[in-house]
């Protein structure tokens, strides 16, 4: 038997005392919360930490699991060759604590965004969905199923 191959994610809406979100602009997925892959041997907790801090300097504490999202449609990395399997991401609300502003080798700019305008920014439909259930946030996790490629599709949305 063939053991299944995932890729565990973790994403950081941070969120400052004014109500500003940070987001970050990558070189392939324009403006987006920051966020990235579980490293082996790391927890979620560290990753989401760390993935924040590389991509945009901010240093920050997790304050609460919002939502549990799967992607479960395979397709092609960036490169056309590679397979990416399918992804289990955790989105948490992260307050800063410290840190500057800072790009980095995934990041061409980042900036605080007013929270009412993070949608006009953000053009990942999965991206936005996930940001959404942010904004809709009422003490239950979110759990969504979905896929990214030949075009988005929200397959399941509930609570848990």
């Amino acid at each position: 038997m063939e053991m299944p191959t995932h890729i565990v994610a973790a994403g950081g809406i941070v969120e400052d005392d004014q109500g500003n979100i940070l987001l970050v602009k990558t070189h392939h997925g324009g403006w987006v919360y920051p966020g990235g892959q579980v490293e082996v041997g790391e927890n979620v907790i560290n990753a989401v930490t760390r993935e924040i801090k590389e991509e945009s300097g901010i240093d920050t504490i997790v304050s609460h699991l919002i939502g549990v999202h799967s992607n479960t449609g395979m397709h092609k990395w960036y490169d056309g060759v590679t397979d990416v399997p399918t992804k289990v991401m955790f989105d948490f609300v992260c307050k800063p604590v410290g840190g500057e502003l800072a790009t980095s080798e995934e990041t061409t700019d980042n900036r605080w965004v007013a929270k009412e305008q993070v949608l006009d920014m953000i053009e990942a439909p999965a991206i936005r969905t996930r940001f959404q259930a942010y904004l809709d946030f009422d003490g239950s996790v979110q759990y969504m199923d979905y896929v990214t490629k030949p075009a988005f599709e929200l397959k399941m949305k509930r609570d848990i």
